[in-house]
């Protein structure tokens, strides 16, 4: 036969059960091998190497509203338990997680709804996810008191900034990153609730945030690193800012698993290929990437689990 070369692995129904671990699933992902559920089972399979390589330098981007979506546990989880050496995030997931952290609740609300009457009633709504006003009020109280114990007169990183937030938490992300003292680079934070209430402290009292003082350290990293590899929770400022931190060095990442919902033909960088990365050499020509498409609070915890499954197996 002609396909011979070209037909060589066929595929194989996939079953499920009664009682299956998420390891168990996502390896009838597998074999079946198709679609999504192929680019995921692919995902797990890189992601597992990641982490269980002691070479490795793990970076996690984190965009879109995952803290309001009930995935921040997922991020605090991995970096105590030693998943995550270098966090980038949006500040706006940072500004929920620290909601969170001080006792406030995100609540169920539905995506259809009259959006006036919650703005009249004070009611924040992030797709099916309401948060009240209230819950601001308190986050300024938080800040403006942790802000307060600044030195004057003195210039801080963004990442001295987390790394202070977090060290005044008992609970989230940021406190787990500075329990474990794990960078948490912001580099918009100022595009977020936390920078609106830095620049409110600010007009009354010189405390310098300087996003510059990132640099070096993040640098160090980079320079520093035998190998790398990226989880990419969406896309957006993370993602550059975690890929374009190796252009200044020799190297490439080696790993890279990238979970979005956007299309790459629209030019957009959250929809970008991780191929599309190599030609700017964010990645090695050699790396081991992959892509899956698709709402990321499904498919960020259902990777993670199998993941931990299978290293849990190898102890």
């Amino acid at each position: 036969m002609k396909n011979n070369d070209l037909c060589k692995t066929p595929v194989i129904q996939a079953r499920v059960k009664a009682g299956m671990t998420a390891g168990e699933l996502v390896e009838q992902f597998g074999k079946s091998r198709a679609y999504n559920a192929g680019s995921l089972w692919h995902a797990v399979n890189i992601y597992e190497k990641m982490l269980s390589d002691p070479e490795v330098v793990k970076f996690f981007g984190l965009a879109g509203a995952m803290v309001p979506g009930g995935m921040g546990g997922i991020v605090e989880d991995l970096i105590l338990q030693g998943h995550i050496d270098v966090l980038v995030s949006t500040g706006a997931n940072l500004t929920h997680d620290v909601i969170e952290a001080i006792g406030c609740r995100h609540y169920h609300g539905t995506e259809i709804c009259n959006d006036v009457e919650l703005r009249d009633e004070e009611i924040n709504r992030i797709y099916d996810i309401f948060l009240p006003n209230d819950a601001f009020i308190k986050f300024e109280e938080f800040l403006q008191g942790v802000f307060s114990g600044l030195e004057t007169d003195k210039k801080y990183g963004i990442a001295d900034l987390t790394r202070t937030i977090g060290r005044n938490l008992d609970s989230g992300i940021l406190a787990a990153a500075a329990k474990k003292e794990i960078p948490v680079y912001c580099p918009a934070i100022q595009d977020s609730m936390i920078g609106l209430q830095y620049w409110l402290f600010s007009q009354m009292n010189k405390v310098t945030i300087d996003a510059f003082a990132d640099m070096p350290s993040l640098m160090d990293i980079c320079f520093g690193a035998k190998k790398s590899g990226a989880m990419l929770v969406g896309g957006g400022v993370p993602k550059n800012y975690i890929f374009q931190s190796m252009l200044m060095t020799p190297n490439g990442f080696d790993y890279a698993v990238q979970l979005t919902g956007d299309r790459p033909d629209l030019g957009g960088l959250s929809g970008a290929t991780l191929d599309e990365a190599k030609s700017w050499g964010k990645l090695t020509g050699e790396a081991t990437a992959q892509t899956v498409y698709g709402d990321a609070t499904i498919n960020l915890p259902l990777i993670v689990a199998a993941t931990l499954e299978r290293l849990e197996m190898r102890r």
